[in-house]
């Protein structure tokens, strides 16, 4: 059995067959009704003449088909391709054109953007629409496509097949990166394997029979994605690498994060593992439970093992009260959609460290400007270079971003994601920030991350970013966009007298404007550019 996604989950849904493999509201599909479903799509586009090799545009919520699709064209060696659901027709026309799609499935609530920026413009061998309801037995073109095709048959595949995700980071346009399908599934299959100290799985075999004996053990995971499955922390994490553990996914059925929905879906469905998105999930979350205790109607989540989030800030705070909560794991991964680099790992037992602090994974190194390597526990800041097994290939059709972001040093691959730390002789990896996000006033280095990391202790803040600011005397000046709990007098102040003793006085925020709401993607990420618009607006008005 070749080490590919498509081909272990077929083994899987023989050998757990009945037992359920996705939950979405109402809606619950075995194993073998998923692997059905998914079959009669892959013989839809077969019909449509999709060959291995095209890309198929996901222009999907989470749901069920999200999963299905992704794994139908995997089974025809095709390329499924995550698209991000807030984009206009503009931006999905560039995505379209850049990756060479042959197909689209989206929703039926984006068929607007679709008309404005795929109809009569991206030439498509099949485009289906799903249904908001989603319900398998509705009448939209993907149901019909379904009910019409015979399933593809089941096929050898290659384990150098591609699987691409597209990421945005915060600067510059989507660039799509490319794994090689048996790498990525080999590593997502021992992802959290290592965590929970189950076995290491090396053959596809293997991976097949742990999930199945995980099962028939009544030690199924039970996944619930929080975060957008069209970004890599929902689909990989909380989706394939449970998966391929033989775990059940969740899917929440809301369109934007509802923390009584996820907590309620925690409770009815038992769910145990959870994927999430630093503190802009882990503080309404905490919000929400609290409030639901104070009603007299508290959420049971006695079964969670572990959350697990990556990407974003996730306060020591925040970590504390979710562990005050339930006895489980917290999993804070440091990493991008080119690899993983670190994680911090708590528990009550092992209480959360500084936000910014985490255990390096083994091949990963610090290099400097010249690619030489920084010794750990010399105290120097350098480069992050990510030497993970999981090394995308490179990004699509982008030989020179490709060669400057994954170099061969001293004959071993890493990944340079522009991200700067220090590295201590224990492993202790702490993260200070991108490169390019990097503030210098007055010649001073100040990291972003540092300072939204202070401001994010005080109890009179809930969210926040920091940027900063062309400025004629010290070239660049800290700005802090801060949304307080409750409205203050003077926000300045408040930032001052808070950060007072807490920050070198050169990393304190010289402007600081107050905000209702802290502007983030759906996958939790800063929006840069509005927090920068915002500060420059408030700074010219005074």
């Amino acid at each position: 059995m070749e080490m590919h996604y498509a081909t272990i989950m077929e083994a899987l849904a023989e050998r757990l067959a009945a037992r359920d493999a996705l939950v979405f509201g109402e809606t619950r599909l075995s194993w073998a009704e998923l692997d059905e479903r998914a079959a009669r799509l892959a013989g839809a586009m077969q019909h449509a003449g999709i060959e291995p090799g095209d890309r198929v545009g996901l222009f999907l919520y989470n749901c069920c088909e999200y999963m299905e699709a992704m794994l139908a064209a995997l089974k025809i060696r095709a390329v499924p391709i995550n698209i991000n659901f807030r984009y206009t027709g503009a931006e999905l026309c560039y995505l379209m054109e850049d990756s060479g799609a042959a197909m689209l499935i989206y929703h039926e609530s984006l068929r607007a953007a679709v008309d404005e920026g795929v109809v009569g413009q991206v030439p498509l061998k099949l485009t289906l629409e799903v249904s908001d309801l989603n319900s398998a037995s509705g009448t939209s073109g993907y149901e019909e496509a379904l009910r019409s095709a015979d399933p593809a048959p089941r096929i050898s595949r290659d384990e150098a097949d591609a699987f691409m995700l597209y990421t945005g980071g915060t600067t510059g346009m989507p660039k799509g990166v490319v794994y090689e399908i048996g790498t990525m599934t080999a590593a997502l299959g021992n992802l959290i394997a290592q965590y929970f100290n189950l076995p290491n799985a090396v053959t596809a075999e293997q991976i097949v029979d742990r999930a199945v004996d995980l099962n028939e053990r009544g030690e199924t995971f039970v996944s619930l994605p929080a975060s957008p499955l069209m970004h890599t922390a929902g689909v990989m994490n909380g989706g394939i690498a449970m998966q391929l553990l033989g775990g059940r996914m969740v899917i929440l059925t809301g369109r934007s994060f509802d923390a009584d929905e996820l907590w309620g879906t925690v409770d009815r469905e038992s769910v145990n593992y959870m994927v999430i998105v630093g503190d802009a999930f882990a503080r309404p979350m905490l919000d929400a439970f609290d409030a639901a205790v104070e009603k007299g109607k508290p959420y049971d989540i006695s079964a969670m093992k572990a959350i697990v989030s990556s990407g974003v800030m996730w306060s020591a705070a925040s970590k504390r009260r979710l562990l005050e909560l339930a006895d489980m794991m917290l999993i804070d991964g440091m990493g991008a959609t080119e690899g993983p680099m670190a994680a911090q790992i708590s528990t009550r037992a092992n209480p959360p460290a500084e936000s910014a602090h985490f255990q390096a994974l083994p091949d990963t190194k610090l290099f400097d400007e010249n690619d030489q390597e920084i010794a750990p526990g010399s105290g120097r800041q350098g480069f992050i270079a990510i030497g993970s097994a999981m090394l995308p290939t490179g990004y699509f059709q982008d030989e020179k971003k490709t060669a400057e972001t994954f170099r061969t040093i001293d004959g071993h691959r890493y990944g340079f994601t522009g991200d700067m730390g220090v590295l201590e002789a224990d492993g202790t990896l702490t993260f200070l920030g991108r490169g390019s996000g990097c503030i210098n006033t007055a010649g001073e280095k100040v990291y972003p991350e540092e300072v939204e990391e202070c401001l994010k202790q005080s109890p009179l803040i809930d969210d926040c970013l920091v940027v900063g600011l062309p400025d004629d005397r010290f070239g660049q000046i800290v700005a802090a966009v801060v949304a307080f709990k409750q409205p203050v007098a003077d926000a300045a102040a408040e930032v001052a007298s808070y950060c007072d003793g807490l920050l070198a006085r050169y990393k304190l925020p010289r402007t600081v404007v107050a905000v209702e709401n802290i502007h983030r993607g759906p996958n939790g990420k800063p929006d840069l550019k509005w927090a920068r618009a915002i500060a420059e607006k408030d700074r010219h008005a005074s």
